[in-house]
């Protein structure tokens, strides 16, 4: 089972902290991909018996409020406990690092984490894997989706549903980069 309060108040919190946000490339606003990530965790974590989808939930909801707003990691402490802050902490970019190290620096972070930070990553790029954005290089679309089979081969164990969608995505992907 999973909490219905917990996903209203995460959906809340997401979407008071994105408000003036958009999905890149689109006019769409910015909550809809934090929907889409949840019900990607959702749908796999209630047919993986063990799962603790309340974590999947908040996590998936919440995934970038520390790395792309202002909402405070005292917040989401306070808010959803410290287990769903060392969820979004480690799905937050070091954007310390040169680019270059810090998909290998989160997914380390990552697999330090139960196997529902991994699911909620997997869910994230397979949202992630639509059509990209218009200014895109073909460079860029390739890297990102030779990031995105870093990330399935890393991450797989977590949900063979979650992995299987994942290597989906990241096959029809490869008709952008054409």
């Amino acid at each position: 089972m999973w909490s219905q309060e917990l996903y209203s108040e995460a959906l809340f919190v997401a979407a008071h902290a994105h408000k003036n946000q958009t999905i890149p490339g689109t006019d769409l606003p910015y909550i809809i991909h934090c929907v889409n990530v949840c019900n990607e965790v959702l749908n796999a974590s209630i047919l993986h018996e063990g799962t603790d989808t309340d974590l999947c939930v908040a996590c998936a909801m919440l995934h970038d409020t520390i790395e792309d707003t202002d909402i405070s990691a005292d917040l989401i402490a306070e808010k959803f406990g410290e287990p769903v802050l060392a969820g979004i902490c480690a799905l937050t970019k070091n954007r310390e690092l040169p680019e270059s190290e810090r998909i290998a620096d989160s997914l380390k972070r990552i697999k330090e984490q139960p196997r529902e930070i991994w699911m909620v990553k997997m869910a994230d790029r397979i949202v992630n894997l639509a059509t990209p954005p218009p200014h895109w290089t073909k460079d860029k679309i390739k890297a990102y989706r030779d990031e995105a089979i870093t990330i399935h081969n890393s991450l797989k164990d977590a949900d063979r549903k979650l992995a299987a969608r994942l290597m989906k995505k990241i096959e029809l992907y490869g008709a952008y980069i054409l």
